[in-house]
């Protein structure tokens, strides 16, 4: 009988670390479909990674030192990102992904540099909220730190 518990217990545990396993691929496809879309400048593949309605944050220092929280509105920041002329590079570079799920609700902490013409242009981290509705992970909010280089 303890052999049969045991057994039983084995394999669900495999089986939640397994669609755990499934959940957050699929919490990071999300993100790099949004990346994707970001360094192709494709405002459609952008607008499908995110919920209908998205918030943007960043965390940085102004020159006098001073710690500030900015708002980006989501519309103005993808045509900034479309306004970029072709022949400027761009790519923020994801060093890590570190996934927390509950339910439809998940978090994605990933540290990052974002480089301008080849050149490092800042740093820090980005955290992502993200919500699963009718079976699809979208992004909501977007927070990120920013250290410059400059």
């Amino acid at each position: 009988m303890r052999f049969v518990f045991s057994l039983f217990f084995v394999l669900n545990v495999a089986f939640l670390h397994a669609q755990n396993n499934a959940e957050e691929e699929m919490v990071i496809k999300t993100i790099t479909n949004f990346f994707e879309g970001f360094h192709a400048q494709d405002s459609t593949k952008m607008y499908n990674a995110v919920y209908k309605t998205v918030l943007m944050q960043s965390i940085s220092k102004t020159t006098s030192k001073d710690v500030t929280l900015s708002l980006t509105n989501f519309k103005a920041f993808v045509g900034q990102i479309k306004s970029i002329p072709e022949t400027d590079s761009f790519k923020e570079v994801l060093l890590s992904f570190e996934v927390k799920i509950d339910g439809n609700m998940a978090n994605v902490w990933t540290p990052y540099e974002f480089w301008y013409n080849d050149k490092k242009r800042h740093c820090g981290v980005n955290s992502f909220q993200l919500i699963k509705e009718n079976r699809q992970w979208k992004i909501f909010y977007i927070v990120d730190t920013r250290r410059s280089f400059n």
